[in-house]
């Protein structure tokens, strides 16, 4: 294709609830979106930096400040492009993957437009529909919890994610097993708040029988969840530290994690998780789809994601009530614990002009 321009685009959307982890409190999402002008069709990106650097060293208006300086005109020296030229077109600028993630994506969405091609085929989906897990933000109390975890496993989830940090982990966990028992699927985040000195007290999660433990550790500390994996019966999954093939392929063979958390927008996109997917099936570990607060755009794109065959964990691609009251494209609504993988060419959909535009900061227009 020959790109025209690209537009980026602020968004504000309120949560249903605030969503609180080890690092902060959200209330509502600001996102950055992209809408990729080509010859032959438009397509959709969605960046998911947050505001501030706090889930990563990423934030949204150096997401700004580097496709609008860096990455878009690197790809104006293409008279045709792909999305599979994207990376290496890119290649040269240090980090940034929640940035060129997006970009790629909404290269991508065009691309597969113009040929008529759903995303999931593109990717190598081998389901049409995909288990959804939900995640459970830290709460005030115990009882507020439970009647979080209640609600969403009487509307259908069929995994609990809870979210911990020293001072909120046994108790909730506890509290969760003995109210709903042991046949629910029960998982816990960390997003990095333990350090090596823990393992003994991340031990008492053992008896509880979680799936797994999610980045219990800092995200460059490989060893220590080496190490950690040795003193813990359950399961370690890495989030934060799978940053590429590479890199997940480097942990699995340090032994840091069983089970690995796949977020397209933080390892650079849709074909780097594709190949992180393709490593870890090569290596019998298990992978699983994370979230990102992600809009209807970047939700659609994980569900064909998680629809690939190495995919056996339910993940967090949960319905979009789930955080929006009004999403800006036609919401996911969970059926029987599952979304259907959508069928449409490149994303499967598109942002309804009305929700778009009412909830708009603000636009800018870059040509190419």
């Amino acid at each position: 294709m020959k790109l025209t321009g690209v537009e980026l685009r602020r968004i504000r959307l309120p949560l249903v609830a605030p969503f609180r982890t080890s690092f902060g409190t959200e209330t509502e999402r600001e996102a950055l979106l992209l809408r990729v002008v080509a010859d032959e069709a438009e397509g959709w990106g969605e960046c998911v930096a947050t505001v501030d650097p706090l889930y990563s060293s990423e934030y949204a208006d150096a997401a700004v400040d580097v496709l609008s300086r860096f990455l878009i005109p690197a790809l104006a020296a293409h008279d045709r492009l792909s999305a599979h030229a994207v990376a290496p077109a890119l290649a040269r600028f240090k980090g940034h993957r929640m940035a060129k993630a997006a970009l790629e994506m909404g290269v991508l969405d065009a691309e597969l437009r113009a040929l008529g091609r759903p995303l999931a085929q593109e990717l190598g989906a081998a389901h049409d529909r995909v288990p959804c897990g939900v995640s459970v933000g830290i709460m005030s109390s115990i009882g507020e919890l439970l009647d979080a975890v209640g609600g969403y496993l009487d509307e259908g989830y069929v995994r609990i994610k809870l979210k911990i940090e020293p001072g909120w982990d046994i108790e909730p966990v506890r509290a969760a097993r003995e109210r709903f028992g042991d046949d629910v699927l029960l998982q816990v985040d960390a997003n990095t708040a333990y350090t090596r000195a823990d393992a003994h007290h991340l031990a008492r999660l053992d008896p509880f029988g979680l799936l797994l433990i999610e980045q219990p550790l800092d995200e460059e500390d490989f060893l220590g969840h080496a190490e950690l994996a040795k003193a813990v019966r359950t399961p370690i999954c890495l989030d934060e530290s799978i940053t590429s093939a590479r890199a997940a392929a480097d942990a699995i063979r340090l032994g840091a994690c069983a089970i690995v958390n796949v977020k397209p927008g933080r390892v650079g996109g849709y074909l780097e998780a594709r190949r992180i997917h393709d490593v870890c099936v090569a290596h019998g570990v298990p992978v699983w789809c994370g979230g990102m607060l992600e809009t209807g755009l970047g939700r659609a794109a994980n569900i064909a994601l998680a629809a690939l065959p190495g995919f056996t964990l339910p993940g967090d691609t949960s319905a979009s009530d789930r955080y929006y009251r009004t999403d800006i494209t036609t919401p996911f609504v969970l059926g029987e614990g599952h979304l259907p993988v959508p069928t449409g060419p490149g994303i499967g959909v598109m942002p309804l002009a009305d929700e778009l535009k009412a909830v708009t900061t603000s636009t800018q227009w870059l040509p190419l």
